[in-house]
């Protein structure tokens, strides 16, 4: 009954936790080359040790199995009818925490990559990239409320989306070329054998820590990407 997510759930968490196949097999009462059969998708599990893994490591269900990226399982939504204003605040907190953790994770991530590539000019245009999106997230929070000082910047606020956007889309143009080598105005592109390799193995390995939000980040905005519909 085990899903496609649950392999790299069940070794996430071990890793997180930095204990060995040896102990953990030992501790759920199961063999260690079956737990490595479980890790790594080769057989798949019953329920009772589904809930027996998610009880050692102290999640759910739901998100051993990739059901929930929250790792309490809990849909975590302000819109419920027989919460309180109390449940509603704290509840909010929560999706704002998870939030936070899940975007600095992955920024983290992103320039430990970047790090190991070694190219100053994507890593120039990816922070611009980066930075004009945080840039369009606050001034819009600061435009909506008409209170707030209109000196603090300088581009219209009629015109400021779409520079941005135009501004945004020539980043990913500059990182497309360097990425393959380009060399533009004098920077050099990256070399070929500069790129890492990025599966989830080699994330899950070199990143323990941060990984497990680069996959819930991926798993939510592909989500959302799906669910689009354009009439």
């Amino acid at each position: 009954m085990a899903t496609n997510d649950f392999p790299r759930i069940l070794t996430l968490l071990r890793k997180e936790r930095g204990i060995s196949q040896k102990q953990v097999s030992a501790d759920l009462e199961i063999s260690q080359a079956l737990l490595s059969h479980y890790e790594k998708g080769i057989r798949e599990c019953g329920l009772n040790f589904v809930i027996k893994a998610a009880d050692y490591y102290g999640v759910s269900c739901d998100y051993l199995l990739g059901r929930s990226p929250h790792r309490s399982g809990a849909v975590l939504s302000i819109k419920d009818s027989g919460s309180t204003r109390k449940d509603n605040y704290e509840t909010a907190v929560k999706t704002t925490e998870y939030n936070r953790r899940v975007t600095v994770n992955t920024l983290n991530m992103v320039f430990r990559i970047l790090e190991r590539i070694d190219n100053e000019a994507l890593t120039k245009e990816i922070s611009s990239y980066l930075s004009a999106a945080l840039y369009c997230a606050f001034r819009m929070l600061h435009m909506a409320n008409g209170k707030n000082p209109k000196n603090m910047f300088e581009v219209s606020p009629n015109m400021f989306e779409t520079l941005l956007g135009i501004h945004m889309m020539l980043s990913l143009s500059m990182c497309r070329r360097l990425l393959a080598g380009e060399t533009i105005n004098g920077d050099k592109g990256v070399r070929k054998d500069a790129l890492p390799i990025l599966t989830n193995e080699t994330l899950s390995r070199n990143y323990p820590n941060l990984a497990p939000s680069l996959f819930d980040l991926i798993k939510g905005i592909e989500r959302d990407v799906r669910e689009i519909k354009i009439d």
